[in-house]
């Protein structure tokens, strides 16, 4: 089966349907969202209705959260202060234009999805917030591929798309407790990690939607990366007074971040 994998598609209905549009055509039989249906972009009901329409199995995202609890307890979830202050202009415009059957939607997703041997999440099976980025210490790695109890773990929350294999045969650690130490080992079968990228919001350096096909048969992996008119999507962020460096980094591709302007802001978890 052919398994089409979105991600982080913020508000950016153009790059939604394009990218429904290229798994239309490449005969995906199922296709899965990884959440952060909000946030960022100028159409978040548009999105929201899309998925809810599709019936798209869907796990919630750090945005989908804080649209529905508020803002979240991290408050250095942001490299600056300049750039908290734009996204805390991004959670209210999208709090108030959100409408209450899509943020009752949001509410009830579930925090992974699973099926036979894969998982979907978000962030990591540990927390929306945590980035499993592509050099992440293959220890690390495996730890969260297994706890999330499949072999295959799709992840997005980076806007950058990779996939990684974790051939890890037999492991060894060692337990210290109470003065005492043991060596244990145990042996994981072959893991996955795939990162979906982002639809609405790519850092991969373009402005192009990106997406993952998976074949559970062959276990082929594709990133896909597909054109649409982004630019009608950046005059809208303008146009609905959004900050304009939300459309600035999407017609680019980039994460736009500036120096911290408290070291002790940033976040390190």
């Amino acid at each position: 089966m052919k398994v089409a994998v979105i991600s982080c598609i913020h508000g950016n209905i153009d790059a939604l349907d394009a990218v429904l549009l290229d798994i239309d055509r490449h005969f995906a039989e199922k296709i899965f969202c990884l959440g952060d249906l909000v946030g960022y972009g100028p159409y978040p009901n548009e999105v929201v209705e899309k998925i809810r329409s599709l019936n798209i199995p869907t796990c919630g995202g750090c945005w989908d959260e804080d649209v529905v609890e508020g803002l979240n307890a991290c408050d250095c979830s942001y490299p600056s202060l300049l750039a908290e202050k734009r996204g805390l202009v991004a959670h209210e415009w999208t709090n108030k234009q959100i409408e209450p059957e899509n943020r009752d939607f949001l509410a009830q997703l579930p925090y992974i999805l699973k099926e036979d041997n894969l998982a979907f999440v978000h962030g990591s099976p540990h927390s929306n917030h945590e980035y499993l980025l592509p050099e992440i210490d293959a220890f690390v790695a495996l730890e969260r591929v297994i706890s999330s109890g499949a072999d295959v773990l799709f992840c997005g929350h980076t806007h950058t798309p990779y996939f990684r294999n974790l051939d890890s045969g037999q492991l060894k650690i060692r337990v210290e407790s109470n003065n005492l130490s043991e060596e244990k080992s145990f042996t994981a079968s072959f893991k996955k990690i795939i990162n979906a990228g982002s639809v609405g919001e790519p850092r991969h350096g373009r402005p192009n939607a990106t997406y993952v096909i998976y074949d559970t048969e062959s276990q082929e992996v594709i990133l896909r990366e597909v054109a649409y008119d982004y630019q009608k999507t950046c005059a809208a962020i303008i146009e609905k007074g959004l900050p304009p460096i939300f459309a600035w980094r999407l017609a680019r591709g980039i994460e736009f971040a500036e120096r911290a302007d408290d070291p002790t802001h940033v976040c390190t978890r």
